[in-house]
């Protein structure tokens, strides 16, 4: 499932059409009719990722709902809904902090495509990485030693990136193991993992047999070098 979404709207048959829209486009959707409802929902769901909002509610309007999501997640893009002649309210709203604003009637493939510009704006700039003596790019998933590539799978860049993110830190086995189903879709059994460890510090290691970028902390998991 993508991101999550809170849609805050108190028409039923447009929350209807619109939650089929981004369902049908692989994002999560949260509903809210209120101001009130809007506000607790945005700031307590850490999951919320984007705020779809009408300006117009029973209880209140939209710009309290953008400013205070603005005030304390400043991070999540809120986009308003409003109607096509209303330039004091587009205004308003993006003078508020909003991030864009979609004219009813909407057209789906444009509201979509605003939706996802916004959300592409939002992800934080990913800064390189370093375990040791490797260079990893996230941005182009790319993992370097001395300029030259390490040729990785999948399952166990995510793993070194796991490690390079923890720095010094004791990752566990079974949170390792979350990390990958999370990502891969698969559960990873004890086994697995060993296995993948192994593969991984073959590549990585000068010597795979006495590692130092990332050790074994007995019983517990792993700790990468700090």
């Amino acid at each position: 499932m993508g991101a999550r979404i809170l849609l805050v709207e108190d028409d039923p048959l447009i929350v209807e059409s619109l939650t089929e829209l981004l369902v049908g486009e692989g994002y999560s959707v949260a509903t809210a009719s209120t101001q009130r409802d809007a506000i607790e929902r945005a700031l307590s769901d850490s999951a919320c990722r984007l705020v779809l909002l009408d300006i117009s509610l029973a209880d209140g309007n939209g710009f309290a709902v953008c400013s205070a999501v603005k005030a304390e997640r400043p991070e999540v893009p809120v986009i308003f809904l409003t109607a096509s002649d209303d330039e004091f309210n587009t205004v308003t709203g993006l003078t508020m902090g909003a991030d864009d604003y979609v004219a009813k009637p909407f057209r789906p493939r444009e509201l979509l495509a605003r939706i996802a510009a916004a959300l592409r704006r939002a992800q934080p700039e990913r800064r390189a990485l370093r375990l040791g003596p490797l260079a990893i790019d996230p941005d182009r998933a790319r993992v370097e030693r001395d300029g030259a590539e390490v040729a990785l799978s999948a399952l166990e860049y995510r793993l070194l990136l796991l490690f390079a993110a923890n720095p010094g830190k004791l990752v566990t086995r079974e949170a390792i193991r979350d990390a990958l189903w999370d990502e891969a879709g698969t559960y990873i059994e004890e086994n697995t993992l060993s296995v993948y460890i192994k593969r991984l510090r073959d590549k990585i290691e000068d010597d795979p047999a006495h590692p130092s970028l990332i050790v074994t902390v007995r019983g517990l998991g792993y700790r990468a070098r700090g």
